[in-house]
């Protein structure tokens, strides 16, 4: 037995299995030709086979399970019901029907044409970046990045933002001044609140202004393009709220706050739009290591918010009349009122000194947009800020292997949230978008038409027109027309047999149902003329 333990033990099972071993039977019979070993060599062969055996069926075993997991993951599974698989989204993502996206044209449009009118050029980046490139640019919130598997050598990660590639992308291309949009998806393993508008994976809408200019001219026209935009969205009354990171900065100084404290302390205060101050002061003491006295002391500045006067009020403050930071910031902050009044865009501002912005890489003015109307926490889909920005002076630097900085200044438009509210804003009205562009639907009021109705899709087309037919070769009239109402098609074109002989076709207001006869030579022109006047 000690020799078969042995023999078992110096054996791979895997290359048993596998034939590429031993043969054992072939080792069994060799054996049994020697004089005396024919008993042995029988007990060699059965325990070699029942232990082969036995491993085979583990593996067979392990097969299974490792393929049931494969399957899990998948997607998820209902419980008590293995195998079933249950379709959804991912956490954090949705879908949007023919209706949302029409909404969402609504806003983009809206977006688009105010950059353009502002001058903007458009640049797009990859969504993944070297995880180098995002890593130490977000402080605390470098938690939220999703990072990939490696993929041939490279570490990469989605990105966080659109801020940190455009830096990225001028640094790299030596850029020393440009005005750019870019509107594209990010990424962040955040916890979702989807009726807040608040999304794992999320439209951003970037206005960034790079180059060497003169203090806050660029900084206001940011403060003036949010302001346009959501003047012509629409949706209620809102506040622009400013702050300066230097006037942070310097309170933070005047109180006592150690300098490697600055930005965990910064980050706890820009949780105050969400945290009532004795949660932020917990975090500050408990967490951050702030002694409660200092915490106390930024409690009282923090809290404070007005408008110009309150600047003059705390450039003569005790505490910030020897800050170098605070001044220079109170300073920007009463210029960027002043160029804000000629822009037309001021009646909106208020100085919040609660505004901290938690991302590290902003270095001067901060701003953040927010709905006034519409906003109780008793309400269903209330949401946070709809835009916000600021100036990142340092953040090409960052990518420069010279450490030439271009200094920048933009925002961000969180457009997941801004549709968020329009949609809760057309449910109140009970408002009826139209899901497709159509301006003429083409019909036919007998069988046989299906050429006729072809050829005048064709000329409406040529001419620019957006038309569509129905794909049926005999359909129901009233079913044509009832699908043009639904659709919201202004207009309909119809013929039928008198009218193909004629040479004319029927014209039809949709929304009045009144009909023209118009010739067949003058159908363009006479669509165009209606469709310019609605």
């Amino acid at each position: 037995m000690a020799l078969i333990g042995s023999l078992s033990r110096s054996l791979s099972v895997n290359r048993l299995m596998t034939g590429r071993g031993i043969n054992f039977q072939v080792f069994a019979t060799q054996l049994s030709s020697l004089p005396g070993t024919r008993g042995l060599a029988f007990k060699i062969d059965e325990q070699l086979s029942n232990l082969v055996h036995r491993n085979l069926k583990m593996t067979e075993e392990a097969q299974k399970t490792e393929k049931r997991s494969q399957n899990n993951k998948g997607g998820e599974h209902s419980k008590g019901k293995p195998g079933k698989f249950i379709l959804k989204t991912p956490k954090g993502t949705r879908d949007y029907g023919p209706l949302e996206m029409a909404v969402r044209r609504e806003v983009f449009d809206v977006i688009h044409s105010v950059f353009h009118m502002h001058g903007a050029v458009e640049i797009e980046t990859p969504v993944f970046e070297l995880k180098e490139v995002l890593t130490g640019k977000y402080g605390e919130d470098s938690k939220l990045i999703y990072d990939l598997e490696d993929q041939g050598g490279e570490i990469l990660s989605l990105r966080y933002d659109l801020t940190v590639p455009f830096a990225r992308y001028v640094a790299m291309n030596k850029i020393t001044n440009i005005k750019r949009y870019h509107i594209a998806r990010v990424y962040r393993r955040d916890n979702p609140a989807m009726t807040r508008g608040r999304y794992r994976e999320f439209y951003q809408c970037d206005f960034d202004i790079a180059g060497h200019y003169d203090a806050m001219i660029p900084d206001a026209e940011c403060v003036q393009l949010i302001h346009q935009v959501l003047s012509r969205l629409n949706l209620g009354s809102f506040t622009i709220k400013i702050n300066h990171r230097k006037i942070l900065d310097g309170i933070f100084g005047a109180c006592g706050v150690p300098v490697e404290k600055f930005r965990p302390i910064c980050s706890a205060v820009d949780k105050l739009d969400k945290s009532p101050w004795e949660d932020v002061r917990k975090e500050m003491v408990d967490e951050k290591g702030l002694d409660g006295s200092v915490a106390d002391v930024i409690g009282e500045y923090v809290k404070l918010s007005g408008q110009v006067d309150l600047i003059e009020k705390l450039k003569n403050d005790e505490r910030l009349k020897n800050s170098a930071d605070a001044q220079v910031g109170l300073t920007d902050l009463a210029l960027l009122y002043e160029y804000c009044k000629s822009l037309g865009c001021d009646a909106h501002l208020m100085f919040d000194m609660g505004l901290a912005r938690g991302l590290d890489y902003y270095t001067g003015v901060i701003y953040e947009a927010v709905l006034v109307a519409g906003q109780s926490p008793k309400e269903e889909g209330t949401v946070g800020s709809v835009a916000g920005g600021g100036r990142y002076d340092g953040l090409v630097g960052m990518f420069d292997p010279k450490k030439k900085n271009v200094p920048c200044v933009g925002l961000s438009f969180g457009i997941e949230r801004l549709f968020a509210i329009q949609e809760q804003k057309q449910r109140a009205e009970n408002c009826k978008l139209r899901s497709t562009q159509t301006e003429v639907f083409v019909a036919a009021a007998c069988k046989g038409m299906v050429h006729e109705r072809l050829k005048l899709i064709g000329l409406l087309h040529e001419a620019g027109i957006k038309a569509e037919s129905s794909y049926k070769n005999n359909p129901k009239i009233l079913n044509q027309l009832q699908y043009a109402e639904d659709n919201l098609i202004p207009l309909v074109v119809l013929i039928g047999e008198s009218e193909v002989q004629e040479g004319v076709v029927k014209l039809r207001e949709t929304l009045t149902r009144e009909e023209v006869t118009v010739k067949r030579e003058e159908m363009v022109a006479t669509i165009k003329q209606r469709l310019a006047k609605s």
